[in-house]
């Protein structure tokens, strides 16, 4: 589908599905801003976009800043000559890691920081786009959440409480702005193979849900890039407020 026209930021867009996100936009015909803390990283994926002939500017931004977010908001703006969409990708992963450990073994600090990173960057990220894409005329923001709010598997209680928290966010968001023609929607992946060098231990976790879904294969990046660029597109313009799960039929909303 063309995004020609569109003009979309990207968090967490250094690496993974982030990543795919930036490339398959950009492939698309928009206009992509990657935001990433790891400026080097960042930068690679951004030039990568340039040099196949796509549009894409990187900028370097802790999303846990609020200051930073907001200026990277206007920094793409100004050089797109406006925004028309959000991918609030960014959260716990690959640069900033997160503990498999029981509830009773999460300590505070990373407790708050979960939601740090997976919920209160997403509601930045939404706040810093707010007025740009109000001056559009409407827009679509897209939270990443994540197919384990469903599952609750153990070791990942303030991962799992912290994207939870991203599905009632995308409903105050859809309900609030709704009047601004700005959508939001929620997607929840799988267990992807996000890890660009997985040694045993990675691989054998991303083969271990595949027995339980219907399409019985490990999900990879690329399986997420369909739905993001159909959020992002006209195609969607009347859909708002949803949750979609992108994960071979391993979970289920509803009974």
């Amino acid at each position: 589908m063309s995004l020609s026209g569109k003009s979309v930021i990207v968090t967490g867009s250094a690496h993974g599905i982030g990543r795919a996100y930036a490339e398959r936009l950009a492939a698309d015909g928009a206009n992509v801003a990657l935001l990433d803390i790891d400026g080097p990283r960042n930068r690679e994926v951004a030039a990568g976009i340039v040099e196949r002939g796509g549009s894409a500017i990187a900028i370097e931004t802790d999303m846990r800043q609020y200051a930073q977010v907001e200026a990277a908001a206007a920094q793409a703006a100004s050089a797109f000559g406006g925004l028309t969409g959000l991918i609030n990708n960014c959260g716990m992963l690959n640069v900033v890691p997160v503990s498999r450990v029981t509830l009773e073994h999460i300590t505070d600090e990373e407790w708050d920081e979960a939601f740090r990173v997976n919920t209160k960057s997403a509601w930045y990220g939404a706040k810093a786009v707010l007025p740009y894409l109000k001056a559009n005329g409407g827009g679509s923001i897209v939270n990443i959440a994540s197919s384990t709010i469903l599952i609750g598997p153990a070791t990942r209680g303030h991962y799992i409480a912290s994207k939870s928290a991203l599905i009632g966010l995308t409903r105050v968001m859809a309900r609030e702005w709704g009047d601004h023609w700005i959508r939001v929607n929620a997607v929840c992946p799988g267990s992807i193979l996000s890890e660009e060098d997985p040694d045993e231990a990675a691989l054998a976790m991303r083969n271990r849900p595949v027995s339980l879904r219907m399409l019985k294969r490990v999900e990879l990046p690329g399986d997420m890039v369909g739905t993001i660029a159909f959020l992002q597109s006209d195609d969607s313009a009347f859909m708002t407020g949803q949750v979609l799960l992108v994960d071979g039929g391993q979970s289920f909303v509803g009974v």
